[in-house]
């Protein structure tokens, strides 16, 4: 059996143990980066085929005569056409639980570089502020700790009950949005009441078309107005315009995102182009820890021994 990973420079640089992977099968052709133009040629006669970002669409995989299996190198299977990939009897597993951790400490530093005000903070040591201070410290920005605050969850996963946990040590009020158009569950509150009490907001959704542009202007609106958004989630589920506005006009006091609508912004941003107040933006890395991604890697090999004694795990449906 061949296998195909078509984008390894996502997850590997050079500095994780890729051996048991190299050995689930006999012959692995692994390709750091896969242009678009190039997918159909290297998965086409694949029997197994590891993606992390490159889309594989119906077209794709209807090419690929050979194909099995697709092990998506994340949780999130937006990349993948699911619906065809069960037509065409194509197995797709995905990855998870392997950067719970990596992933809640990436929140927490967003949130706690935004509370504390750090980066002004340091501009101003920077600036000589405190060198010219009267006093032994600088109060030039008030912060708040985060003991009492209210921590709203959007998403209650695997990683939404992990910060939930995390906010809850820090000695936060945690409350948990109803997923729209589901029946009321114990302990869930309807999202726009979470929107209007929550402190801080974080996202734990996946995208769908029912969480695509599920932060909007009329979201906004809701929020408190010393309220901060966190996104290390998918960049869709926020109307990055309506994040621009909400934070110029200072509609919300603050906002930190791992995460844009298109990765890399090579074609521009509304939250790049031009200055925007009380943001915090970090380029997709809140997974990427070095002990995440090798658990990534392992995850992938276990995927893959799985599909061949015939018990597949991870197993995503349409």
């Amino acid at each position: 059996m061949r296998g195909v990973f078509l984008d390894s420079a996502t997850v590997d640089r050079h500095d994780l143990d890729l051996e048991a992977l190299k050995s689930s099968l006999p012959v692995w052709s692994m390709y750091e980066t896969t242009p678009v133009g190039e997918v159909e040629n290297r998965i086409r006669e694949a029997d197994i085929v590891i993606s992390n970002k490159v889309r594989l669409d119906r077209e794709t995989l209807e090419c690929a005569t050979s194909l099995k299996l697709v092990c998506v190198a994340a949780t999130g299977t937006n990349n993948i056409d699911l619906e065809a990939a069960a037509e065409h009897n194509i197995i797709v597993c995905n990855a998870v639980g392997y950067a719970t951790t990596s992933v809640v400490e990436h929140v927490f530093s967003l949130i706690l570089a935004l509370t504390r005000h750090l980066r002004d903070y340091q501009n101003a040591v920077k600036e000589g502020k405190w060198h010219a201070a009267e006093t032994f410290c600088l109060l030039d920005y008030p912060f708040r700790e985060l003991a009492d605050l209210t921590l709203g969850i959007i998403g209650y996963g695997e990683l939404g009950r992990a910060t939930a946990v995390m906010g809850k040590a820090f000695g936060m009020n945690v409350v948990v949005a109803q997923r729209r158009g589901s029946l009321p569950q114990s302990g869930r509150i309807p999202l726009e009441q979470l929107l209007s009490v929550a402190d801080v907001i974080s996202l734990h959704c996946p995208l769908t078309s029912t969480t695509r542009n599920l932060i909007d202007q009329g979201e906004f609106s809701l929020m408190k107005k010393d309220a901060l958004l966190i996104n290390t989630a998918r960049g869709g589920i926020v109307n990055e315009t309506a994040l621009r506005r909400a934070l110029q006009s200072g509609q919300i006091a603050g906002a930190a995102t791992d995460v844009l609508s298109e990765e890399p912004p090579r074609q521009g941003n509304p939250l790049l182009d031009e200055p925007v107040p009380n943001l915090i933006i970090t380029p997709h890395i809140a997974w990427a820890g070095i002990n995440a991604r090798q658990s990534l890697i392992n995850e992938l090999t276990e995927n893959i021994h799985a599909f061949l004694k015939g018990s597949p795990r991870n197993v995503v449906h349409a």
